[in-house]
């Protein structure tokens, strides 16, 4: 792992493999130290992997000012400025995808191929689950608000038939959520990320975007559900689009659809 300087602010990033280079732009509250990340997958067996901690999130600088989907563009374009990198394929996955697609309207000579996964272009093409409603929410509240909605298979129907299942995923989401709450920092930051994501809109610029792309959807996410990322690959000229079994941590979970799809198609063999 490295500390480096872009945009006024320190990041921190780390890489894996060899090859052409893939920046992978995370999801909500993403943070490097938590383990197994895109670094530890299929894709840095093929690809020189890119991660970073974006504004807010993990160990990167978390200002207390208003954050814009721009900023975060900005901020992955100069990250590949700090690393000399002229251009790379980019994916984007959740409010990474947001971010991806921001990125490839405003610096399209920065992007060589694009994937968009789990993710929604906002405005008309519908706008991804605003989770940003959950943060007052009690934990427990919040951990089983989020379990029905990362996957449409967890019904409050389907939790109340099976209660100790139930129960011990919504624990495990507590867990997962209680890490380093207590950092106040990291709560600004994620407070000021899902306010930048709820304002995220590329839908009347979609046309914009000039890298082949692909739209990967999970077959079960209610998040960004498979309806809205049709509207986002329908809205890019060229684009494809597949459906994988799962829900929305397709890319978290090692889904080998998703990831069979995603080489093939960041390798040319698509």
């Amino acid at each position: 792992m490295q500390f480096v300087q872009s945009n006024g602010l320190t990041f921190a990033l780390d890489r894996r493999g060899s090859g052409e280079p893939v920046l992978f732009l995370g999801g909500t509250g993403w943070d490097l130290r938590d383990r197994p990340n895109p670094l530890d997958g299929p894709l840095a067996k093929r690809f020189e992997v890119i991660l970073f901690d974006q504004r807010g999130m993990g160990q990167s600088d978390k200002p207390d000012v208003e954050y814009t989907m721009a900023d975060y563009a900005e901020d992955a374009a100069g990250i590949l400025d700090v690393l000399g990198i002229a251009s790379a394929h980019v994916v984007g996955f959740s409010f990474g995808g947001m971010v991806a697609q921001e990125l490839a309207i405003r610096h399209p000579d920065r992007v060589r191929r694009l994937v968009l996964a789990g993710t929604t272009s906002g405005g008309a093409g519908g706008s991804s689950y605003p989770i940003h409603e959950f943060l007052d929410l009690d934990p427990e509240t919040r951990a089983r608000r989020s379990l029905e909605v990362m996957d449409t298979r967890f019904t409050p129907q389907w939790q109340a038939e099976n209660p100790r299942e139930a129960a011990r995923m919504i624990r495990e989401r507590m867990i997962l959520a209680a890490r380093r709450a207590d950092d106040a920092a990291l709560e600004i930051g994620k407070r000021r990320q899902l306010m930048a994501r709820a304002r995220h809109d590329c839908f009347d610029r979609l046309d914009r975007i000039q890298a082949p792309t692909l739209v990967i959807a999970g077959e079960h996410d209610g998040q960004a559900p498979v309806g809205l990322a049709r509207n986002l690959a329908d809205g890019i000229a060229g684009a494809r689009m597949v459906v994988v079994p799962g829900a929305h941590h397709t890319l978290l979970g090692g889904s080998p659809h998703a990831y069979e799809a995603m080489l093939a198609f960041l390798a040319g063999e698509d």
